[in-house]
């Protein structure tokens, strides 16, 4: 059976706190494993939620902010003590180049696994696979930030009452699947298109179209809510969102399932954050972020 979830490691903007560590979440999806942002201890935090170095075939990092990055050190090493047997690709902001490099290299340690480089330097697909298509996105942060989409291709759902109508059934089924027509019947006539699932990552930035180009259509969003509405100042001068913001973008994108994440340690009541979030008139699924906790991503 296929899984598609979302395990967070961490959920803290800037500073780790007692009950919250640095930035990391891992993406379940069809047997593949994608670790977005890994923050300082995120090592710690995947044996804490189960999630081994051979869970990870890819690295997403959306900017070069140490609660973001801090963790690759480990990660990166981690993969190699455990001799991952298959190749990793790391995606991270170009202009970082030196960043990825020191944290690759921060100390001495023995390459066992092919760690493929793959920097984004502009907006549009990065990788294309047989369950997903990776796009970035720029967003609007004080250092260069992207934001990172998984969709699913399109399939096809069929639907028992056309076939019925049409007097297929058995073997015949089977047949219209693989050829498209029979005796007359198109496959379009007993089914109809099952558009993709679309997982959505978004951390560090303000509003900008970026934001709302990723988020459109998403079965889950997960996006930064550093700030509660009152601090949408505070917000704007550091390149963040509240979490009225962010949930008018889910609002506004038609959104299945929205996690809020990133917390300012000012804050100690992440209900409010929630509570910000359905005044802004989105009435989705909502979760409010914690650490190891799984959520996940909406069927289809």
């Amino acid at each position: 059976m296929s899984v598609r979830e979302l395990v967070v490691l961490g959920t803290a903007s800037q500073v780790p706190t007692r009950h919250r560590n640095h930035n990391g979440y891992l993406l379940r999806w069809d047997g593949q494993g994608i670790l977005f942002d890994p923050g300082e201890g995120t090592q710690r935090q995947m044996l804490r939620a189960g999630v081994a170095a051979h869970d990870l075939d890819r690295i997403c990092v959306t900017h070069f902010h140490g609660d973001h990055s801090l963790g690759l050190a480990g990660v990166i090493q981690r993969i190699n003590l455990d001799q991952v047997p298959h190749p990793v690709t790391a995606h991270y902001p170009a202009s970082g180049q030196h960043f990825f490099e020191r944290l690759r290299y921060a100390t001495a340690y023995r390459e066992t696994v092919k760690l493929t480089e793959a920097p984004v330097a502009d907006d549009g697909p990065l990788a294309v696979t047989d369950t997903y298509t990776l796009d970035a996105r720029r967003l609007s942060h004080p250092v260069e930030s992207y934001g990172y989409r998984l969709t699913e291709p399109d399939g096809r759902r069929i639907l028992p009452e056309k076939l019925a109508a049409h007097g297929i059934e058995g073997p015949d089924v089977g047949r219209i699947q693989r050829e498209g027509v029979l005796d007359g019947v198109t496959l379009d006539d007993v089914s109809e298109v099952r558009r993709g699932q679309r997982f959505v990552f978004v951390m560090d930035t303000r509003l900008c179209e970026g934001v709302h180009a990723l988020a459109e259509g998403a079965d889950m969003l997960v996006i930064e809510s550093t700030f509660l509405d009152e601090d949408v100042r505070l917000a704007t001068d550091h390149g963040h969102l509240t979490a009225g913001q962010a949930a008018a973008v889910a609002r506004d994108a038609g959104v299945r399932h929205l996690v809020l994440t990133h917390f300012s340690q000012r804050y100690s009541d992440p209900s409010e954050f929630e509570r910000q979030a359905r005044a802004a008139g989105f009435d989705g699924e909502l979760s409010i972020a914690q650490d190891l906790m799984r959520v996940p991503v909406p069927k289809r």
